[in-house]
């Protein structure tokens, strides 16, 4: 009789644990904008890696998205209505990182987990924050771009178009670049042009450096998002080839964003990191998982980063759930 009130016991507990976790567990997402097929893929691979890992870990996830189409003010009355809501967790992309603060506080007082993602909060602590790792991008880029020109037999002496100077990715990506640079000795940076993420003076910065330095042989861009400057800029300079043939310049990219992947799959595009939605949208979930289960997601001190992948002309057809090429 003592064996069969255990066995029920232990029936009821692993009932009861099961059913914590069947029930829905309600996320709201609060987008700044929906302008770009990058937000799409964020959207629908948030989706589908929430039922993924969702089925895995025993929870129904299910999403209430909304956007601020560029209001930070509405972005904060979007996140208030989904505090009265009763979501589980509330994940955002801030359009304004200094005014995110008050959203994030106000989530903390109702005991509802708050994730920043992509972009982080300079005015409040959320309880996680998930991005892209872009520091890592440029080193992986630089390191194959490294082997690139070394199989190549050529010394790289390469314009860095760098991006907006008060962006801590532009940071972090000019510092991996230059570092990779350093330790390899492939490559040396001989000009650097600050672009502002300007696509005006990604055009007339690159040219006035193919003016003022005719030896550079290799461009490094922050970012691929203006890249139709870039490409106006080298035909402007007659520099504008694919790979193999003389007039060709060495192009090494972070974010592989739209306008990159045909001169990528032209051959004019020697290399890239992504800027990968399909990653970082695993691990959003990941960490709103464990942040349910009440675990430690075990983010660094700059937040759970998901890393880029590298991809060059003969890996961009046969890279999975690239978003760039997938979502137009």
């Amino acid at each position: 009789m003592k064996r069969y009130i255990i066995s029920a016991c232990l029936i009821a507990a692993l009932g009861g644990a099961t059913a914590a976790h069947a029930g829905p567990l309600k996320v709201g997402f609060s987008l700044d904008t929906k302008e770009s097929s990058l937000e799409t893929a964020w959207e629908y691979f948030l989706k589908s890696e929430g039922e993924k890992q969702g089925k895995a870990a025993g929870y129904d996830i299910q999403w209430t998205i909304n956007v601020a189409n560029a209001d930070p003010a509405r972005q904060a009355a979007n996140i208030d209505d989904l505090i009265t809501a009763g979501e589980d967790i509330i994940i955002a992309r801030a359009f304004d990182s200094g005014a995110i603060g008050t959203s994030i506080k106000a989530a903390n007082d109702a005991g509802i987990p708050f994730i920043t993602f992509d972009r982080g909060s300079t005015s409040g602590k959320p309880t996680a924050h998930v991005g892209g790792d872009s520091y890592d991008q440029a080193r992986t880029t630089g390191e194959a771009f490294a082997e690139i020109l070394k199989k190549a037999g050529v010394h790289g002496k390469c314009i860095e178009l760098q991006g907006m100077l008060t962006d801590i990715n532009a940071v972090n990506r000019s510092k991996a670049w230059n570092e990779v640079g350093k330790q390899t000795g492939q490559y040396e940076t001989i000009i650097q042009v600050p672009t502002n993420w300007n696509p005006e003076l990604f055009l007339s910065g690159l040219t006035n450096a193919l003016t003022a330095k005719p030896e550079a042989n290799c461009v490094f861009a922050a970012s691929d998002f203006a890249f139709p400057s870039i490409q106006a800029a080298l035909e402007k300079s007659d520099r504008w080839a694919p790979t193999g043939q003389p007039k060709h310049i060495w192009l090494a990219t972070n974010d592989l964003l739209s306008a990159a992947v045909k001169p990528m799959e032209d051959g004019y595009i020697d290399v890239s990191t992504t800027w990968d939605a399909y990653l970082q949208a695993k691990e959003a979930v990941r960490v709103i998982i464990a942040i349910a289960k009440k675990e430690d997601p075990k983010c660094g001190p700059d937040g759970c980063l998901a890393k880029g992948r590298v991809v060059t002309p003969a890996t961009i057809k046969d890279t999975q759930n690239l978003w760039s090429r997938d979502f137009k």
